[in-house]
């Protein structure tokens, strides 16, 4: 087994808004085939493909209604094997996204399991009996609003939803669900795909005594915009059993050999220990981390968390992102710590791309793109409808790919897309960007293509240096990164500076680096004599 996986650059595809292939506004599976040596060109060495299985769309495809089939929007299972040969023809490896801990309420097993408390799937759903007084079993909440817990009269019960009410919860607990969700995957690794994404991949158990969540132990000035976020959940996640299926799952996979899973750990209060706890043992390969999807952008936010993964979980196998579909843009998200986009931008796919791991790039970050912003009645997003104006939810990074900046819609589709194409976004198209010295793009394939090519920066250990703020430094293997994370010219004393391999804004003299704004360098060799910074 080669373990492609190991220090691999997965690229993100929303299949929505990648390419329209048909000209209805929408992306689909032949538009993705059509764009894959966009993907290749740039160096990547597999795609992750967000869901495209049939679904009502009420979450935007996060609700399956059939597990082993292609929504007709995105195309046929004859266009998913074309786009599995076509990527695998330009060495890309192909990860599918899986969301099994629950289905849309309009699969077919809910809409038996809701009609009465017997029969064949009867116990395949999370139900409950309700209080005496009428109300749901317990306090639990559901992430896009209101309680997790909706009354069906045909059964006289509750069942539980982690997110919309339109999303039930499958249940774990039954062996039958376990069975039958790796005959769902087992479809997929006999169709040829490399691996899976598994959504929500801690939200699988929920605790059998349905105990109430505690409330949030950490102070907080106000509430969250979110009540989900008030609480605890120590009961209606991450539970200990989750563990023993992740076996199974992993068991499954060894049968097909090279084959990975990349989980994503939702968890807002102990997502590092859990992402190394997933990933020790025959487990996950890699767990999808949220560590760096918010706001922070300092030295000791970077550092800490690497730090304690790397700490916690020696034999562990982190998956670092930016950006993905479910958070603003990073670009937009960090804008204040640059003094130029671009170089904010460059400057977070190099650090991104010297971290120990494996790494994922979201569509259009290797644009710079930038979040749109769009008006309440152009979202499509239910977190965004639900939370307006607050929160205005996830479409404004899921807005079309722009390839084109003079064409319709940017070169996504003929039609009007789904969702809107913004000039801001426009004028950062592929074809504004390809082959001119210092774009984004052109930083990306560069960037890329020094991490395959220097093996430290791939699967180099990680040794960090307790730099002041705003600078960041560590060494892979031999390799010295060093990171300016500021608009503000900063200098850092150095020993045994090497050859820079990549620099921005950067320059050695004496012993001294001193890096401008938004500058890095990549060194061989080198460390740092005095702490830097402020």
């Amino acid at each position: 087994m080669s373990d492609w996986w190991r220090g691999a650059v997965i690229y993100q595809i929303y299949p929505r808004s990648f390419q329209d292939g048909d000209g209805n506004g929408i992306g689909d599976l032949k538009g993705i085939t059509a764009r894959l040596p966009h993907v290749a060109d740039l160096g990547a060495d597999a795609i992750w493909l967000s869901p495209v299985f049939p679904s009502p769309m009420a979450d935007m495809g996060y609700d399956v209604s059939n597990y082993t089939d292609i929504d007709p929007v995105f195309g046929t299972l004859e266009d998913f094997d074309a786009m599995l040969a076509r990527a695998h023809e330009l060495g890309l490896k192909v990860i599918i996204d899986q969301v099994l801990s629950h289905s849309s309420d309009k699969h077919p097993h809910f809409e038996e399991s809701r009609k009465s408390r017997t029969g064949r799937y009867a116990d395949w759903y999370v139900w409950a009996d309700p209080q005496h007084d009428g109300t749901p079993p317990n306090n639990w909440m559901a992430i896009f609003g209101g309680g997790a817990w909706q009354w069906e009269p045909r059964r006289h019960q509750y069942y539980f939803h982690n997110f919309l009410a339109s999303q039930p919860d499958f249940n774990f607990h039954n062996p039958q669900v376990q069975d039958w969700l790796l005959s769902v995957m087992r479809f997929w690794l006999e169709r040829g795909v490399d691996g899976f994404r598994l959504d929500t991949v801690n939200f699988y158990f929920h605790d059998k005594l349905l105990r109430n969540d505690p409330a949030d132990f950490r102070r907080k000035a106000k509430p969250e915009w979110n009540p989900y976020d008030m609480q605890y959940h120590l009961f209606s996640k991450n539970q200990p059993e989750n563990l023993h299926f992740l076996e199974r799952m992993r068991a499954l996979l060894d049968e097909y050999g090279d084959r990975a899973m990349v989980g994503e750990v939702g968890d807002s209060h102990h997502a590092i220990e859990l992402m190394g706890e997933y990933t020790s043992g025959k487990r996950l390969h890699m767990a999808y981390s949220f560590e760096f999807l918010g706001p922070d952008y300092s030295a000791a936010h970077f550092r800490g968390k690497m730090a304690a993964f790397h700490s916690g979980a020696p034999k562990g196998w982190p998956c670092w992102a930016f950006s993905n579909h479910d958070v603003v843009r990073h670009a937009t998200r960090w804008a204040r710590h640059g003094a130029d986009p671009q170089a904010l931008a460059r400057q977070a796919a190099a650090l991104l791309l010297c971290m120990e791991g494996s790494i994922c790039i979201y569509q259009g970050e290797e644009l710079g793109q930038t979040e749109s912003d769009l008006a309440f009645h152009e979202l499509t997003d239910p977190q965004g409808i639900n939370f307006w104006p607050e929160n205005k939810g996830r479409d404004g990074c899921r807005t079309p790919m722009t390839w084109e900046k003079d064409a319709p819609n940017a070169g996504f589709s003929d039609s009007p897309p789904w969702l809107p194409v913004k000039p801001e976004q426009a004028g950062r198209a592929v074809d504004t960007q390809a082959g001119v010295e210092g774009s984004v793009l052109e930083f990306y394939r560069t960037m890329l293509g020094l991490r395959r090519e220097t093996p430290e920066l791939k699967t180099g250990k990680t040794r960090f240096f307790h730099t002041r703020e705003p600078i960041l430094a560590f060494a892979r293997g031999d390799v010295l990164c060093a990171f300016n994370l500021s608009p503000h010219p900063v200098d850092l004393s150095l020993s045994g500076a090497g050859e820079s391999l990549l620099a921005q804004a950067a320059e050695i003299s004496g012993g001294t680096l001193s890096l401008g704004a938004n500058g890095f360098a990549i060194l061989t060799g080198g460390e740092p004599t005095a702490h830097g910074g402020n």
